[in-house]
């Protein structure tokens, strides 16, 4: 759902980002985004980051549109390959003087700290500038129930390096259901959906916004 705003925040600014779903398994961004794929408002591709080509092929897209912001849209299993191949990424974006930000989402568990942990040691091996912000996912509770994260080293480490800790909002579960189960992308959503849905919606997509120009201002 990140992605899926993220894209639809930066087409409302006039941009025409390019989608990478590196989720193989479970590709829903791609999939909600095919019409706009279709009318040229988006470009995507699927990308498979397990091996060497896969990375090959990012690298490739990330120089052939340098006109367009690159989402892309990774599961948390390409922790893996990021510690093996991430150099691809960090050279290919400090070659072709492209901004890398990383958004990583966290619920209250200690597993998604973890992974985080492993993410960024994965980055700081292969040097260069990234920057990282963290999500806390309000679908698992209110700001103050992310106690793990608020007094671990992992927000401490984030911050000192000039991340930022954020909240993304909880959608309401009768909107997520009608987005996923459609398979709508949020540009669709916010003409198909019901009165009483979109009022949410646009409510949910104003706080959403805020994240993004907080984490991309």
């Amino acid at each position: 759902m990140v992605s899926m705003a993220l894209c639809d925040f930066l087409m409302r600014q006039g941009e025409k980002p390019y989608l990478v779903e590196c989720d193989t398994s479970n590709p829903d961004v791609i999939k909600a985004y095919h019409q706009e794929v279709k009318n040229g408002d988006i470009s995507a591709s699927s990308v498979n980051l397990d091996d060497d080509e896969g990375w090959e092929v990012l690298a490739d897209i990330l120089a052939t549109h340098p006109d367009k912001p690159v989402v892309v849209n990774t599961a948390a299993r390409n922790n893996d390959s990021v510690a093996k191949r991430g150099w691809y990424l960090i050279r290919g974006a400090a070659e072709l003087s492209r901004p890398l930000v990383t958004l990583w989402v966290v619920n209250r568990q200690r597993d998604s700290l973890e992974l985080l942990r492993q993410f960024q040691e994965a980055l700081a091996q292969w040097g260069g500038e990234s920057k990282v912000h963290v999500l806390r996912n309000l679908y698992f509770g209110e700001e103050k129930k992310f106690e793990l994260y608020e007094g671990s080293r992992i927000r401490a480490a984030v911050e000192a390096a000039g991340g930022k800790s954020l909240s993304f909002p909880d959608l309401s579960d009768r909107v997520s259901d009608a987005v996923y189960s459609n398979r709508l992308s949020l540009t669709r959503a916010a003409k198909e959906l019901s009165y009483g849905l979109r009022i949410g919606f646009e409510h949910w997509r104003d706080q959403a916004d805020g994240v993004f120009r907080a984490a991309l201002g």
